[in-house]
């Protein structure tokens, strides 16, 4: 892997995690890092960068969440290989979209609780009586103090670990369910729509009730197939815009 020329600024307000992830990321992209090729292990990148495995852990989940690389019990993880046969389609990455229009971005917690587990979140987990709780949050993305998409997130929950308030500050689900879970997150599903915004959403949005947005369901899955977490995230209709790729896409 061709990390070794890479830096990672740990005095930057994008997290550590992220700024890994997109260095990983770029290197797929650019073809540095090839299908089928492996990535170092956990303590070879926190060695490497001098930062926790739990970080590194966090940044390989989300590449896998991505579907950029997979993982294999015993072996280690690898770059994946595109898949052509379908169309991906990405919600521009919303760091840099504000970053080239020199906006501040803010990421808000609303919310972050352990709740009760209803017969809807069981069967959306495939889970028995046994599974008592979930974790449950509650997000918002702003830039220039203008609210420009919400997002909601369960996982399984885990007596063994913990909520640490100083790790809620951008909690994406597959960071989520590493940090606060002993379910490591293998691949997800996401499937995109339009919708009208709810009354709620609108209000949070500070749009007006039944305005057009893209609606994502994200459903992480553990190495087993089993669904460890779950999220739903409204983006406005009139900020986003979708693109799409074949393939791993490289740049000029």
């Amino acid at each position: 892997m061709v990390i070794q020329e890479e830096t990672i600024d740990k005095s930057s307000v994008i997290p550590i995690y992220y700024q890994l992830f997109k260095l990983i990321e770029e290197q797929i992209r650019r073809g540095d890092l090839k299908p089928g090729e492996s990535l170092p292990t956990e303590h070879e990148i926190s060695s490497r960068f001098e930062i926790s495995r739990m970080t590194v852990r966090r940044a390989i989940s989300e590449l896998v969440s991505a579907g950029m690389v997979y993982a294999q019990q015993g072996r280690g993880t690898f770059v994946a290989t595109p898949k052509l046969d379908n169309i991906i389609f990405e919600l521009n990455d919303f760091n840099q979209e504000i970053k080239q229009r020199g906006l501040n971005y803010k990421t808000t917690l609303l919310e972050a609780k352990i709740i009760k587990a209803d017969a809807e979140l069981r069967e959306k987990f495939q889970v028995g009586e046994e599974h008592k709780r979930f974790l449950y949050f509650r997000t918002v993305l702003a830039a220039e103090h203008e609210r420009l998409s919400y997002e909601v997130k369960y996982t399984l929950y885990s007596k063994s670990k913990p909520i640490l308030e100083s790790e809620l500050k951008d909690p994406s689900l597959p960071g989520l369910i590493a940090a606060h879970t002993e379910y490591m997150p293998m691949s997800s599903k996401r499937v995109l729509q339009v919708a009208a915004c709810s009354e709620k959403e609108a209000a949070i949005l500070g749009i007006a009730p039944c305005s057009p947005v893209f609606l994502i369901e994200q459903t992480i899955y553990d190495q087993d197939l089993k669904t460890v977490g779950w999220s739903k995230a409204v983006y406005r209709g009139d900020r986003y815009k979708l693109t799409s790729y074949d393939g791993w896409y490289k740049k000029d």
